[in-house]
This record gives C-alpha cells, structure tokens and sequence, in this order.
C-alpha cells in the first residue's frame, strides 16, 4: 500500500523538474508548496493532472471523494486504489476512465522504511483524482494513488507497492482515451524491477513534520 511519502525538493528544483507543465501564468502551486519529510493521508498534495485538454499542476486533497456522493462527511475516502479493479469499483471506474493523475514524490515509507530511488531523482505515484461539487456550487478535488502488488524489493515489507509511472510516460498516463487505451496502461502498473532502487531504514534517516521526529507505520 502508499500511506506515507516525501516530497523534498527544493522549490526552484521542483519547478525546473516539472517545467513541461508550466506555462508563465501558471504557477500559482508554488505558493502553497514547501519540501516535506513527511505527507500524510487527508492533506494537500501536489497533483499533476489533465482537465479540459490541459496538463496543470494543482493541489489537492489525499482521500477520493467520489463526485457522486451526496453527503461528503459521510462513507469511506480511499486513499489507495488497487490496480486490478480499477474498472469494477464504483468510487473508482469513472476517474480510471477520465481523471488519471500523477503525483511527484522523492521517497514512499512502509513501516519503518524509506523506498526512493537510488541516483534520488523524484519519480510519479500513478492516481486517480476527483471533482465534488455541493448543492451550494462548493468544490472539492480530491486524489488517491494507485497500487499493484509488491516486487522483490518492497515484499518483505507489504505485499502491496505504489504503482511508479516511468519519465517519458507523462502524457500516455493523463490521456483520458478509450477503452483500448486504458487496456494499454496496464503493463503499467506491472511492479517493475527494483534494480535502481533503495530501501532505508527510519533509524538511518530521521523523518520529521513540524519540526517533530515522527514514528511511522
């Protein structure tokens, strides 16, 4: 599964890494982003997604609320999505279709450990996000990420990993298509080979929030 991860790039590092997606007038992310050790389920994340024919880097919350719920304080918000039923679950089956998103990550935990690539480039946690709106006109966008079963590296830990969308694949995963396309990503969300990649131990690295060490599941 995906229940924590970091994001620690230093802004002007950050938006050299993503300048594909930004235009001059759209960086309007940048003031609400700052590096963190530390994110946790139900906060803002920083969220690269398609709406209306155009790539955006926007904030959303980490929890899908689906757009068809009627009382959004009521029900469960998923924060992982499986990979293979994506197409079968109702909270899931519209944005697997028409809302894929990515999310920028420098490192993903599980249990007491810190799982990142080894040259420590950022990498995409593959999602899905959506778009409530109340009676009121109100707006929420939410996002959850996609996982798939654990490889070699990760197995000892859970059986469960984040599906990781390689660079190069951005547009091929945002594009919404059809069912041909979608039938397309799923070698996807294939665990891929751990070659490349480390697996840190929190005694070896302190991962802190507020200032704070944190412990972590």
């Amino acid at each position: 599964m995906c229940g924590r991860y970091t994001l620690e790039s230093p802004t002007d590092v950050l938006r050299e890494r993503l300048s594909p997606w930004l235009s001059d007038d759209d960086e309007s992310w940048l003031a609400f982003y700052a590096p963190r050790s530390l994110v946790c389920p139900f906060e803002p994340v920083l969220v690269l997604r398609r709406d209306h024919g155009r790539d955006q880097l926007v904030h959303m919350l980490w929890g899908l609320l689906p757009s068809w719920v009627k009382d959004p304080s009521r029900g469960p918000r998923p924060i992982n999505a499986r990979s293979e039923t994506l197409a079968e679950k109702p909270s899931f089956r519209g944005p697997w279709r028409h809302h894929r998103c990515l999310l920028p990550c420098s490192g993903y935990l599980e249990k007491n450990n810190l799982i990142r690539r080894e040259d420590g480039e950022l990498f995409w946690l593959a999602g899905l996000w959506d778009r409530w709106i109340g009676a009121d006109g109100s707006e929420v966008e939410t996002c959850c990420v996609i996982t798939t079963a654990a490889n070699a590296l990760v197995a000892p830990l859970h059986d469960r990993m984040p599906v990781v969308i390689p660079p190069g694949l951005e547009a091929v995963w945002l594009e919404p298509g059809d069912h041909a396309h979608r039938r397309n990503l799923e070698p996807m969300m294939d665990p891929g080979s751990p070659a490349g990649w480390s697996c840190l131990r929190s005694g070896d690295r302190p991962i802190s929030k507020g200032g704070q060490q944190l412990s972590f599941l």
